[in-house]
């Protein structure tokens, strides 16, 4: 026997979609462009040359003595190959 649907549950305004309303379905950004445009964003705001996420390994040690010197490794670390690049030596 068919459950019969909760009366409370059931909102005309909003009926549930068909796979032919999310087939017509797009984006925000695309159907209203000046709202979204005045959206102020969260989180960083965007810069004009981003950082570049790179991956590579290094050895145990060296990680251990870049990190022993305290917060902000990243940093010195970018600084040390900027000046060895500039110098020629990398």
């Amino acid at each position: 026997m068919a459950k019969k649907p909760d009366p409370f549950l059931i909102d005309e305004e909003n009926p549930e979609w068909t796979a032919e309303d999310t087939a017509k379905a797009r984006p925000f950004k695309e159907m209203f462009p000046e709202q979204f445009a005045a959206w102020k964003r969260r989180g960083r705001p965007p810069v004009t040359t981003p950082k570049v996420h790179i991956g590579f390994r290094l050895a145990a040690d060296v990680v251990e003595g870049i990190r022993a010197k305290g917060r902000g490794y990243n940093a010195r670390v970018e600084a040390v190959l900027r000046d060895a690049i500039a110098s020629g030596r990398l």
